[in-house]
């Protein structure tokens, strides 16, 4: 299983053990790729995709050649299309022009879930992070659905629910949100096999409360589930944890 950590241009000074995903690049008016700079020369690694903002895409294949040329001027080995908007008919297009453009050139592409039939050959992600359920049994539905197509998207969990809740959204927390409650309360904390996750409870100002995270230990466990499961890549953002990152093993 192949490890990408996600990075933004001013991180691309740091040495990492595993392969990078740049996020720089966003789809522009036009049918354009907009790059925020600065980025090395050239850097290998995955060039990560957003749709934050995303106009209308009225050419795909336009924007596959201009994704195409950056992947040659970077030397880069594919693409992620980091998207989190509810499909569109453009952008599904933009998925399944950009497969055929990259495949034969033997460069990665990896799509959220809601594009995975517009880019049958793509590298599916799926997320890690659940507030119910069972992890495996989520990861192992998915490898029989995507088999080696299957990539983690490891989310480090952080967050507060109340309890009960029925709608399984808690308040996310800060790093430092996560360490001033613990200090406060010294909660005794306990792992999830189920969640892969800690956790421990705590009484409010409203009622009970419950608090799920994540650190180096546990991620390391969702990546073992990973490669268990035949997953062909996992993705860390860098952001989440580079606090985290010598447990992990991430850098040189």
């Amino acid at each position: 299983m192949q490890l990408y950590v996600a990075v933004t241009p001013q991180e691309t000074t740091l040495r990492f053990r595993c392969e990078t995903a740049y996020a720089a690049y966003r789809i522009g008016e036009g049918s354009t790729l907009l790059r925020q700079n600065p980025l090395p020369k050239e850097n290998g690694g995955l060039l990560l995709i957003s749709d934050v903002r995303a106009p209308a895409v009225p050419s795909p294949d336009a924007l596959c050649e201009a994704v195409l040329r950056e992947c040659t001027r970077r030397k880069a080995n594919g693409a992620v299309l980091d998207f989190e908007s509810a499909p569109r008919k453009d952008l599904l297009d933009f998925a399944s022009a950009l497969q055929q453009a990259l495949v034969p050139k033997s460069l990665a592409l990896f799509v959220p879930e809601g594009y995975a039939s517009a880019a049958a050959q793509a590298g599916v992600i799926v997320g890690t992070a659940l507030s119910g359920g069972n992890l495996r049994e989520h990861l192992h539905h998915a490898s029989k659905r995507y088999g080696n197509r299957l990539a983690l998207d490891v989310e480090r969990v952080r967050m507060d629910f109340p309890l009960p809740c029925r709608s399984g959204k808690g308040t996310p927390l800060t790093g430092i949100e996560l360490k001033e409650l613990m200090e406060r309360i010294s909660p005794s904390v306990f792992f999830s096999p189920d969640l892969c996750a800690r956790y421990f409870t705590y009484r409010g100002e409203t009622g009970p409360r419950f608090v799920l995270f994540d650190d180096a230990e546990t991620i390391k466990r969702k990546l073992q589930l990973g490669r268990e499961l035949g997953a062909s890549a996992a993705f860390l953002m860098w952001p989440e944890v580079q606090d985290i990152a010598e447990g992990l093993g991430l850098l040189r």
